[in-house]
């Protein structure tokens, strides 16, 4: 078999995680070089295939790649964009071909979500519509852990983690000071149609009365008398109440609480303060004192808080990505299966790009309590064993050391520039 370069490239939002997924695909590929030449890096994702703009990761040492796995974000650079369909945009399909042949790439590894295995399964498509070879593997990463067929996502089980440790330890605060400060605190986290993040808000909560007191899932229709009079029997009950807001919080017709009028690159409406807007509830309905908190980037970006589990499954799929791909096989994506719950075991199985595209997870509605406001216990014995374990990284003065790469973009090859 001859010698074939690989592609990786990083899409959507990034995570604690998703470096180590580059770390088992670059240290996989380097492990067959009778196999797998050079692997290239995408900058900015996608794009950088698009523009022939390709980080060389074999100028990096191998203590460089190493440290990718206690590195957050997006080492290559990340990007939303979503490839159009073959027949609205042949031009994108034309162009990625002559970059691969250009560059002699064989093997392509997308590392993202939902909308991101989308695109991997178009380019794997491009082998048949537009005859060039090229074995096309997705690598799964989302903190929302809304992809199907896996039993978590890559990236999940991290931001679980802070989320929970976060609301353990502000409720501990609010609680201290509730008597003559602040009654009521909400935090807000990721999620826009899967209440997952929400609901590992719920661990920090062992027993009856303990935050979070209430939690907001995008597949509970969001009830503002319902809400407001929980808020207030939490405060007359405890002295305080501590909420776990889902950013996809909606209305029973369908509208966001927090729309913010905008669409993102993939087309989904903009998201952003669902917190303070349940915050002016409180304040006019009830006249409670109260704080809010946004955990955006700071949840998936929290390396120093990482599950070992999680880091362990992310650096796995970009390792069994590359040994999918050598062993000939095409357009799927490495899961993760859980074996046994109690003690917890999991191992690697594989999804069919085509079904895993463009579909959504949500939470199962006997992971939700009746009143639309907790989680159940089965819904803890799923969450658990992803937040287990700490992979604290490196410090150095202080502060967490963190992969310094040269990423360098190898020489172009084609005189034609592409215009996004």
């Amino acid at each position: 078999m001859a010698i074939k370069n690989a592609f990786y490239a990083q899409s959507g939002g990034v995570t604690a995680v998703i470096n180590a997924s580059a770390c088992g695909v670059i240290q996989t590929a380097r492990q067959h070089p009778d196999k797998i030449g050079k692997v290239f890096a995408g900058r900015n994702g996608i794009i950088g295939a698009l523009k022939e703009e390709l980080i060389d990761t074999s100028l990096e040492s191998d203590d460089a790649i190493q440290a990718l796995i206690h590195t957050p974000g997006g080492a290559f650079g990340s990007c939303r964009y979503k490839l159009k369909n073959l027949s609205e945009n042949q031009r994108e399909y034309e162009r990625l071909i002559e970059v691969f042949r250009a560059h002699d790439i064989g093997y392509f590894f997308y590392n993202g979500g939902g909308d991101s295995q989308d695109t991997a399964y178009k380019v794997s498509q491009l082998a048949d519509k537009m005859g060039y070879p090229i074995t096309c593997i997705g690598v799964p990463k989302t903190v929302d852990n809304d992809l199907p067929f896996t039993d978590c996502c890559p990236g999940f089980g991290s931001v679980a983690k802070y989320i929970a440790t976060s609301t353990l330890e502000a409720s501990l605060d609010i609680k201290s000071m509730c008597e003559t400060s602040t009654k009521v605190f909400i935090l807000e986290v990721m999620g826009r149609h899967a209440g997952w993040i929400a609901a590992s808000g719920g661990l920090a909560g062992q027993g009856e009365g303990e935050p979070p007191h209430i939690i907001l899932f995008p597949e509970i229709p969001f009830n503002r008398e319902k809400f407001l009079e929980r808020v207030d029997q939490c405060v007359k009950d405890y002295g305080y109440c501590v909420v776990v807001a889902s950013e996809g919080a909606q209305y029973e017709d369908g509208r966001f609480v927090a729309d913010a009028g905008a669409k993102d690159a993939f087309g989904h409406t903009q998201l952003g303060g669902v917190a303070p807007a349940l915050a002016n509830m409180v304040k006019q309905a009830l006249g409670h004192k109260y704080h809010w908190a946004v955990a955006d980037y700071l949840q998936r970006a929290a390396r120093h808080i990482a599950s070992a589990t999680d880091v362990e499954q992310a650096y796995s799929v970009g390792k069994a990505a590359v040994e999918m791909a050598l062993d000939g096989k095409q357009a799927l994506m490495p899961t993760i299966v859980r074996d046994q719950a109690k003690p917890y075991r999991w191992s690697i199985g594989q999804a069919n790009l085509s079904e895993v595209a463009n579909q959504e997870k949500k939470m199962p509605i006997h992971y939700i309590t009746d009143d639309g406001f907790g989680i159940t216990e089965e819904c803890r014995d799923y969450l658990q064993p992803l937040i287990e374990g700490e992979s604290f990284p490196p410090f150095e003065n202080g502060l967490p050391k963190v992969a310094k790469l040269k990423n360098q973009l190898a020489e172009k090859k084609l005189k034609t520039e592409f215009t996004l």
